[in-house]
């Protein structure tokens, strides 16, 4: 194993650990670690992501289940348009997508390129939601809630769609919908996210069981080191300031997004 293997298996760790300590966004550096670290192609690597992704979510989600934190209702309504989006996206979509897209002058579009770019821009937008000073909490008001039901099943077709082709969670994309939309209080929002990501990321990657050549071994090791990561960011959450940590990963994202962009287009 060298240096850059270990590196990885490292990495497995620290996104167990974000995922412990500010429950999301972790899953966010999955494609990278497979990608510059792990050497892994961009389609496999969405894919393996969306399998470890989905693990260490369902972990948090059973927490908060316990804790009766999850709204089973809207999950099955924002999930069921997600879940065909994520399978129909992995299915179907990515795999009928070219090798090569287009050449502009003397740079050719490859399918790899175009998703690592379109992840790095999906990076930076969540950089952004985790940098910003959240002002969701006092969105909900006292008056009686009516669901926006067509907007909820939108946005959780679109969900599945981007899931799909980067193959994170988009909690920065659900929980804003499920306070917005929904009205859920915040800590039921992030709870009822971790369930909608754990299974839609599932069910994402079964469509990839189809397409592609998994490596078992790899994969289910991987995950495991990301779910003690999850235990170890748990037992530090309440010792460490979840807002100040949040905003200083979204400052990392946000590099490591602009990074992924420099790499992919020069």
């Amino acid at each position: 194993m060298d240096v850059t293997q270990i590196l990885g298996y490292f990495g497995a760790l620290i996104i167990g650990v974000v995922l412990g300590l500010i429950g999301g966004g972790g899953s966010i550096l999955t494609v990278p670690i497979f990608v510059y670290l792990l050497l892994i192609n961009p389609v496999t690597a969405t894919a393996y992501s969306l399998f470890v992704v989905g693990v260490s979510s369902a972990f948090g989600a059973f927490q908060n289940i316990k804790k009766g934190l999850v709204d089973f209702k809207i999950a099955i309504v924002f999930a069921i348009p997600a879940f065909i989006g994520v399978y129909v996206t992995r299915r179907f979509l990515v795999p009928a997508i070219p090798s090569e897209i287009g050449t502009f002058g003397n740079f050719v579009l490859t399918k790899s390129i175009a998703i690592m770019v379109f992840f790095a821009i999906i990076m930076l937008l969540a950089s952004v939601s985790m940098i910003r000073k959240s002002k969701l909490n006092k969105s909900v008001a006292t008056e009686a809630v009516k669901f926006n039901y067509p907007l909820i099943i939108l946005e959780g077709l679109v969900v599945g769609l981007i899931t799909g082709i980067v193959g994170a969670g988009g909690g920065f994309l659900i929980i804003p919908a499920l306070v917005l939309l929904a009205k859920l209080p915040m800590k039921k929002a992030v709870a009822t996210s971790l369930l909608i990501i754990a299974v839609k990321s599932l069910i994402g990657f079964i469509g990839d069981v189809e397409n592609l050549d998994i490596d078992w071994m790899f994969l289910l090791s991987f995950s495991a080191i990301s779910i003690i990561g999850i235990f170890i960011g748990t037992y530090f959450s309440s010792r460490i300031d979840g807002h100040k940590l949040k905003k200083g990963f979204g400052w990392f994202v946000l590099f490591m997004g602009i990074y992924i962009l420099l790499k992919e287009l020069l």
